[in-house]
Order: structure tokens, then sequence, then C-alpha cells
């Protein structure tokens, strides 16, 4: 079930647009703030004890992994690694006094079929057979053409000047600085290419870095591009490209037999710094890192290779580095973001630490007075660090020598011999995501079919794209504006406060004075209003209540608009969704979280001398299916049945940004007040003590407006969808049979919802085998030439739905028809939501 949207921002992260009306206006809601970015505040607080640690941990690892498309990870294919171009430079080379020099490689290999790493790959000289030697992986950041550089005389000068750099000849390449000493210092060290830096030509510097605009032609509901909504929706995007590049990086360094893989470093600068974090977060082979210029609890990246939507949700740089304790780590500061690391951030990375008995593993060189680089000062700090936790051996502090640089000519991989791909291909861009794609959903499908992979690929990863479950739903209240008591059944207006998270859902309540124990959550396109005083709430929810079932409606989230009448999305300029939905939930998320506090409540909380409920079902209708569909994924064990309304949605035909506008200002009006019947979609919910089962109730013979037909047309009349044949007659003849009395002590309506379910296991959505066979006669079908009953022919048609009991999901031939809405909600590379395996009850479904 692929996701879309076109934009901007990306309609993954919108979630569904289509507002609920607001029963009351929530001032106080922390949801109403400007969206946070980038360049907000981002503080670590260490929790107080290791166990909590190691939760949180893995929390944010997870998230790191699922926000980058590495959850579950792709499948490692053969590195097709070409070494090749090998120059030495021995004892007599310049600065290799005393040492048995190095060499200098030029590599490439595929992290994923057809997507190069480049770089080059520098050796101690002299290694004996069988000796292992440490590795270091150097990412070097931003830098243009970095591994390739080679810096003009008058600027080197100016650095020597400023204390940045120590030599005229060796100071004219800091890269290659970097490398020639740690393989001096008997390090193996691999510096690889950024995408689309040096040899990495296969994507553009221009979408890489600079992506400003969304591409028309790559927003396309099949073989998309990067940055597209599909892209970010399946959660593909440069960030996740080059975290995958550097693991596989480590891949290649450990196929080394000179590597001794209990001491492999990681370190680089700026955006180096970055993936240097999330490197030493996400592989537990790395044993030292050293992000240099990037650590803060202030600005957190700017490039569009930094940032991936649902990266930085409750959580940020430090954090990130934090990810790495106890593993030995050292940072630094400049003239840049990092000024304030060593009084906000770097204490609390300190205290961590020292909560794992390792305060002396981290470490932080100062250099507010240098610029933003990785200098000479900074080099010899780590490779000081290095010396000491690698056991080196060497006289501390270390401090570089001169050396000589090579030229382009012998660092680049490309030759007539290793001929370079194609530069900036588009058609590539299209196969690898195509690609990624295939083999994800390949993945999740698999995972989906056992009870293990429910509970640890797809439920995980639904935990971090809805970024809260039932256990952390938060500690909830409640405070009614409003009661009334009308024909034996209390209505209560009013709004549960979420102390823990500071939100505000406007909810009315109808309680019936002889309660059976049940609470049905009513959730549908009305919200509140629903449950209306004055024309009264409709057919299913007046069953419920005759039957002694509370239920409550609620009003889901409605954020302020822009001045376009749309979501909100953060002030920078570039159309690339990460800048919002990396800091930011998604508006599918926050309505999400709201459905959480409710049940939350209705589980945990208690008002007065009432006991606390025995079954609690959710029902989803319109637009709100999906979202009750998430809530269903991560609140385990806390809801018993869930009846869902998809409308033969798929996200896949959506492509269109932020495709439904907000209201611009939320309404005033109380919970509970009257609204038009036209917006309640018409299922029918028959009361528990007759045996649930979710039904569509017969129409009228004029049917109003609705997504299936026009209006005034004769409901025998209306249009079928593909594969319905014969159907309308077949409604002819049920029509009569359908007033008369069953054997259940009811009428029996005819039903496409309840009758196609009946067709498979005769159960619906909430529905239990009732009296006699199918809880009611129903009306035959003749059979077919041959002897074939229709039923049997038709089976599999109908509306879709799907069931947490059951499992099943039930579609009209076709996909989604016409008029279905193109909601939006982040499926993320997550596959279908889960319906059953998750916390779900066994036994027979039959209410409690």
């Amino acid at each position: 079930m692929p996701l879309s949207a076109r934009s901007v921002v990306v309609s993954l992260l919108v979630g569904l647009s289509i507002a609920a009306t607001t029963g009351n206006a929530r001032g106080e809601d922390v949801r109403l703030r400007p969206p946070k970015d980038l360049d907000g505040y981002f503080p670590f607080q260490p929790p107080a004890t290791l166990p909590a640690w190691e939760a949180r941990r893995e929390e944010v690892r997870r998230r790191i992994l699922v926000a980058q498309g590495l959850w579950p990870e792709p499948a490692k294919g053969d590195l097709a690694a070409s070494i090749h171009g090998t120059i030495t430079k021995g004892p007599a080379a310049v600065g290799n006094e005393g040492t048995t020099g190095y060499t200098v490689s030029r590599v490439s290999f595929q992290s994923l079929p057809g997507l190069f790493v480049t770089g080059n790959l520098y050796r101690p000289a002299g290694l004996a057979v069988g000796q292992r030697v440490p590795a270091v992986l150097f990412a070097h950041g931003h830098w243009k053409d970095a591994r390739l550089s080679d810096q003009d005389a008058a600027a080197v000068r100016r650095e020597i000047a400023a204390g940045e750099e120590r030599f005229e000849q060796g100071g004219r390449s800091r890269f290659q600085s970097l490398c020639v000493q740690a393989a001096r210092m008997g390090c193996v060290v691999w510096q690889w290419d950024m995408l689309s830096d040096s040899d990495a030509v296969q994507f553009s510097r221009e979408l890489v870095h600079g992506f400003a605009q969304q591409r028309p032609e790559m927003n396309t509901v099949t073989r998309w591009g990067l940055f597209s909504p599909q892209a970010e929706s399946h959660l593909q995007s440069i960030m996740g490209l080059q975290t995958w590049n550097a693991i596989r990086s480590v891949d290649f360094i450990l196929s080394l037999p000179e590597v001794d893989p209990t001491r492999i470093a990681v370190t680089g600068a700026s955006g180096g710094g970055t993936q240097t974090m999330l490197l030493a977060a996400v592989d537990p082979r790395i044993a030292l890192s050293g992000p240099m210029v990037m650590v803060s609890t202030a600005m957190q990246g700017g490039c569009t290779c930094e940032n991936a939507s649902l990266l930085r949700i409750g959580t940020g740089n430090v954090e990130f580095a934090a990810l790495a304790a106890p593993r030995p780590q050292i940072m630094n500061t400049a003239d840049d973001w990092t000024k304030e690391l060593a009084t906000k951030g770097f204490p609390d990375l300190q205290a961590l630490y020292a909560l794992a008995g390792a305060r002396d593993n981290v470490a932080l060189k100062r250099g507010e007075h240098f610029p933003h680089n990785y200098n000479a000062v900074s080099r010899s700090a780590f490779f000081t660090f290095l010396n000491r936790h690698f056991g080196l051996g060497l006289p501390e502090p270390v401090v570089e020598r001169d050396y000589e640089p090579l030229p382009r000519a012998q660092l680049t991989v490309w030759d007539a011999d290793h001929p370079a791909p194609r530069a900036a291909d588009p058609e590539f861009e299209r196969d690898l995501l195509a690609r990624l794609t295939a083999e994800s959903d390949a993945t999740l499908t698999a995972a989906a079919s056992t009870v293990a992979g429910l509970r640890d690929v797809l439920l995980p990863g639904w935990e971090t794209v809805i970024g809260r479950t039932f256990a952390t739903a938060g500690d909830v209240t409640w405070e009614m504006a409003d009661k009334t008591d009308d024909a034996g059944v209390v209505r209560m207006a009013g709004k549960l406060v979420n102390t823990t998270h500071g939100e505000e859902v406007g909810v009315c309540w109808l309680h019936p004075r002889t309660w059976n124990g049940s609470v049905v959550i009513w959730l549908d396109d009305g919200g509140s209003a629903a449950l209306a005083a004055g024309m009264g709430p409709p057919a299913p929810v007046r069953d419920l209540l005759a039957a002694g079932t509370t239920v409550v409606a609620a009003d889901l989230f409605s954020p302020p608009a822009d001045a376009d009448g749309r979501q909100r999305v953060v002030k920078n300029p570039r159309e690339f969704a990460g800048y919002t939905y990396g800091y930011n939930h998604t508006l599918f998320a926050q309505r999400t979280h709201d459905v959480l506090t409710l049940i939350r409540f209705v589980r945990t909380s208690r008002v007065g001398d009432h006991p606390p409920p025995t079954s609690v079902a959710l029902v989803g209708l319109g637009s709100h299916g999906p979202i009750a569909a998430a809530a269903r994924a991560v609140a385990g064990d806390a809801l018993d049945r869930v009846a869902l309304d998809t409308g033969g949605f798929r996200f896949s035909t959506t492509a269109t940004p932020r495709s439904f506008p907000v209201p611009a200002s939320t309404s005033t009006s109380p919970a509970c007040s009257p609204r038009p019947r036209h917006g309640h979609c018409g299922w029918r919910v028959r009361p528990p003590s007759r045996g649930w089962r979710a039904r569509r109730h017969r129409p009228p013979v004029a049917k109003p407006r609705s997504r299936f037909s026009p209006a005034s047309v004769p409901w025998h009349r209306l249009p079928l969808p593909p594969g319905w044949r014969g159907e309308r007659a077949r409604r002819r003849r049920c029509g009569a049979a359908r007033r008369r009395p069953a054997r259940g002590g009811h009428r029996d309506r005819w039903d496409e919802t309840a009758d196609v379910a009946g067709r498979q296991g005769r159960r619906g959505a909430l529905a239990p085998r009732g009296p006699g066979r199918s809880g009611g006669r129903r009306c035959r079908y003749p059979r077919r030439p041959g002897g074939t009953p229709r039923r049997a022919a038709r089976r599999g048609t109908g509306r879709r739905l799907a069931t947490s009991r059951g499992g099943h999901r039930l579609r009209r031939p076709g996909g989604p028809q016409p008029g279905s809405r193109g909601d939006e909600f982040p499926r993320r590379r997550l596959g279908a939501i889960p319906t059953r395996g998750l916390g779900g009850r066994a036994g027979p479904r039959s209410p409690r």
C-alpha cells in the first residue's frame, strides 16, 4: 500500500488534512505553537538510571533507522570492490622518516546494485603477514571535491598565520593530511566521497546539497525521484543513502585481512560529523568516534543531506552523539553553532558517560577562536585520542608531519580501465528507488506473515512513525463544560487534557443510565457534533445507547492554517519535507495521539464511582478510518475490537501537496453542537446484546448525495462497481426479504458490507456469530447455470473492510474507486497496518 503526494511538504507526513470541526478553542494546546525547525533548541537530559537509558537508546536508534529507510535493513549484496592504481610512499618520502611509509589505492564498490561508493584507501607499508591494525573511516563533509581538493598557496598561508595549519605543502589538503598521518600511525584509512562529490558522480551536487524546488517530472505515482512526496513517503532520502554508504564502508574495511575488527574508528567534520554521529549510533562495530564541528544543542545541520523526515522529532544531535556511549568519543567547538557546547550539551554527555562508568571516554577540544573546519589543531586532538584508546604507543600529543600531497590525477578512481558511470542520470535515480521499493515491500510482506515479524519489525516501525504508544500516551484529566440528561442518556461535553504532552481534545460523551460496561469510541468526520443534541445521534449510535453502551466522540486536532489555507510548514524556502517533518509530528500522527489520549483516559481514569469498562471498541469512519487503524496498531491490548471504513482508499493514488485545506481557525462552538446529518457516513452497528455486525443501513428511495451515487436515484438503481453484474436484480429480489422478521427477532436488512462479510464466514468487522448460522435469515442467491451459486462467484467483492480480530481485508476489484478520499498519512515503508497478532486477544470473536 504505497503512499504518495507531491510537494514541498510531502503528503507522507502531511497526514490526513480533512479537518474535523473542533468543539472548543484549544488555546493552550502546545501543538498550536509555530512548528520547530533546525535552528531550534535541542537539549539532552540523560536518564537517571542505566536501564532507562538502554530503553531510550533503542528507541532513538530505531528512529534513526526508520527515518532513513533502513528499517528493516536493505539486503547486503556483493560489494564487488575494485582496488587499483596503488601508489607507494616509502620511508624516503617527505615526512616518512622513522616509519615504513604508506600506500594509497583507488577504490570503488557497490553499496547497492549500481550505486558506486568511491574513495581512497591508505595503508601502512610493510605489514607482516597476519598482522592486524586499527582502521579509521574519514567522512569529509561539505567541502566541494574534498578528497581531490588542492588549495592555493595564498589561502594556505592565511591558515598558517591563524594557527589552523602548519605546513605550506601539506596544508594544501587537510583531507589528505588526516589520512596520511593516521596511516603513518599504523592505521588503515578509508576516505570516501559523499554523494555528488569528487568521483561520486551519479547524483548532481545541485540535487544532493542544493535541492530547493520540486521537480514535477519526478513527482509521479510510479518511478519517482528523490525529494518527491512518494520518495519521502517511503523514507527514501539522500541522507539515508549516505548512511547506508557509511555502513557498507564498514563492511568494506572489515573485508580487508589486515584490519582489526575490534578497533574501528570514524571521524568527520560538518556534514561528515553528522555522518560520524549517525554511523556510531546505529553500527556497534564502531569502537571510537570523532564528530567534529557538528554536535550542538543549536543548529542541527542545514543541508538537505543532513535532514530526513521523522529524524529529530523529540531528539537532536547531542542525543545522537550520546548513543555511542560508553565507547570513546571526542568532539570539538569552533566559531559556529558549536561554540556553546562546553556549557550546553557536553556536561550532559559527561553525566551519561559517568553513569556508564566511563567518564574519561568522552572528550571536548575547545576552539571557539577557529572557523568552521577540521584544522591541524583539531586533527592533533583526534590523533592523540586515537593513540590513547587504541594503544598505538606513540608519544603524546601526536603532531602531524609535513607530506607531499598527491595530485587529482593520482587520486581519482575512474580511468580508461575503470570507466565512470553516467553522471546525474535521472533514469538511474528512478531505477534505484524502484528497486529499493520493491525490495522493502517484499521484506515487509514477509515480516507481516509471521507473528515475530509483526512484533519485531512492523509494530516498532509504526511506533516510530506515530511517535507514541498506549504506554506513553501520558496522564489525562477530564474538564467538563456541559452536562444534560435526555431520556435516560447523560450527555457530557468538555475536553480531555493530556498533562504529560500539553495537548487537549474536545470530546462528547453519551452515557446511558443503564450501562452494560462497554465503551465505543466513535470517530467520523463529524467529530463530537455527530452526537448532536438537537437532531439526535445517528441511528447506529442510538442502537448502541439502547443496548447500554457508552459512546464517546472526539474533535481531533486541527492546526492553524498557512495563509494559503494549507497545513503549516517551517519558514525554510526550500521545498523539502524533511525541514518540517524531520522536527515535527505529522497531522496524521497528532490526530492519532488524540485517539490514544482518549483510549488512555477510558482505560485508566476513574470518574466518580464508575467502575472501569469491561470492553473498549473503536470505530473509524470516513477520513478517520486510517487514523483509527494506526491507533489500533500502537494501542496493544487497550482495544478489544475495531471497525474501520477505509472507503477503498489507497495512498498510492494521491499525488498533490498538502491536498486538503485546513480551516483558518478552529470552531468556538461547544462540543456536541448540532450539525447536519449528511456528514454521517451511514454505517449501522448493531448493539452487543444482539451480536455485533457492522453494516450499511438501508438507504431511502431518494438517497442523499454520497460518494457512491448522485442524489435522487432509487437505491436499487445506484451505479455498481465493476464485477457486480446482476446485483441490481438481486437487490430487487431481496427488497421484500429484508422486511420479513428473521430468526434473530429483528429485521433482516440487505447490506453490501455485511452481505459480503457474511460470505466470508458470516462475520463483519465487529460481527461474531449470532443466533443460528448467520444471526438472521438472508435472501438466498439463485444458482448460476451449471449449479454454481452466485454467492461463490461474487466472493471477495464489496466495500473494503478491515478487522482487528479476523485479520482479513475485503476489497472491491480494481483498487480504489472514483470518489474515494485522497487522505494522506505516513506508511513510510512499513507496509499495511497490522490488524492481528499485535496484542489482540485470542479466543472467539463474541462480545464481552
